[in-house]
């Protein structure tokens, strides 16, 4: 399981990468291998601009078997949605950490990262 030691995590199997004041998020790899084979990722346009706290869940994945919402990892003003999802959702099950993020997000106080687990405390969770 890949579990990169740049992002945090959150106990939902979300993550998130601080670049600067902005920061990516999407699923795990856990996660999306768990989920199966992700056929939609479902994130309301109408959300950028909005500013939504953490543990707020701002859209789901789809996959053959079942669908997941996803949560904020910390209070942020969403700045994009991955438009590349709405044509390849696949993306979330090939390249979760890069090309499959979900949103980009402006955060609201990084102070929040520190409730988040390392890659370290994260692998603990899901073994």
């Amino acid at each position: 399981m890949n579990i990169p030691t740049n992002l945090k995590y959150t106990q939902d199997d979300e993550w998130i990468r601080l670049e600067g004041e902005n920061a990516f998020i999407g699923i795990t790899d856990y996660a999306q291998h768990e989920l199966g084979d992700i056929t939609f990722v479902d994130v309301d346009p109408d959300l950028v601009g909005e500013t939504l706290d953490a543990e707020e869940v701002f859209g789901a994945v789809e996959a053959v078997k079942t669908t997941a919402d996803v949560k904020m990892p910390v209070a942020a003003e969403i700045l994009e949605v991955n438009e590349a999802l709405n044509d390849n959702a696949a993306l979330v099950n090939t390249d979760p950490y890069g090309e499959g993020w979900i949103i980009k997000v402006k955060v609201s106080d990084a102070s929040q990262l520190g409730g988040l687990l390392d890659a370290a405390a994260y692998e603990a969770k899901i073994k």
